[in-house]
């Protein structure tokens, strides 16, 4: 059988309207336990995927545990693309158990979940597996979420590779909305989100503009 290749993206890849992103639990309390990532790394990533989402003009759910009497307010790099944006307490361990989550993740009405967030192997697997077994496609930003250890959050990751969950990272994310520097109207807004968050590659972004007036595409 002959197949023939075009020049078109697998349906697989996101697309900024294709999806809802539930950013879970970037709070105080649960950072403090977290080993598995540097916390500057963690709340860099974290504000990489909440800026690409609010510049793409992704549904997102921003959701929190016991926020007043426990676990603290959300990261400010988390809020900040998002003014004045509704966070949706819980005292649920397992973000799909929530009846004001599951009423927005209906209300958006997307098949494709998108997460992130503290931790890997609680706040993380739960939604996820519970997704999965909706028929919900799942897809987990794995640099954007952390554990107690290095083993709690690769057994996580494991567990919802296993049941079908898929895994990505915070930068193919934002580059994965963009996909095209052909894409003029998006342009800097991605660059300059890397730039900001990209580590090493945002810097090269800078340094080849500053020094050259070069750009991508």
């Amino acid at each position: 059988m002959t197949i023939t290749a075009t020049p078109t993206a697998g349906k697989l890849l996101l697309t900024p309207g294709d999806h809802t992103l539930i950013m879970i639990d970037f709070q105080s309390q649960m950072a403090f336990a977290t080993k598995s990532i540097d916390p500057v790394q963690l709340r860099n990533n974290a504000a990489l995927v909440s800026s690409a989402a609010a510049g793409f003009g992704v549904s997102t759910i921003l959701t929190t545990v016991a926020e007043k009497s426990f676990s603290g307010p959300m990261f400010d790099e988390v809020t900040a693309p998002w003014p004045g944006k509704k966070m949706l307490d819980r005292t649920s361990m397992n973000t799909w158990e929530d009846a004001a989550v599951i009423e927005e993740v209906n209300r958006i009405g997307k098949s494709r979940i998108v997460l992130a967030g503290l931790w890997t192997s609680v706040c993380i697997v739960g939604p996820a597996l519970s997704a999965i077994d909706q028929g919900f496609e799942v897809i987990v930003i794995a640099d954007a979420c952390g554990d107690i250890s290095d083993e709690a959050h690769e057994r996580a990751m494991q567990r919802m590779i296993q049941a079908g969950a898929q895994p990505m990272t915070s930068l193919q994310y934002l580059l994965e909305l963009q996909r095209d520097w052909a894409r003029t109207e998006s342009y800097d807004m991605t660059t300059g989100i890397a730039k900001k968050f990209g580590g090493g590659y945002g810097i090269g972004i800078n340094y080849a503009k500053t020094m050259f007036n070069a750009h991508e595409g």
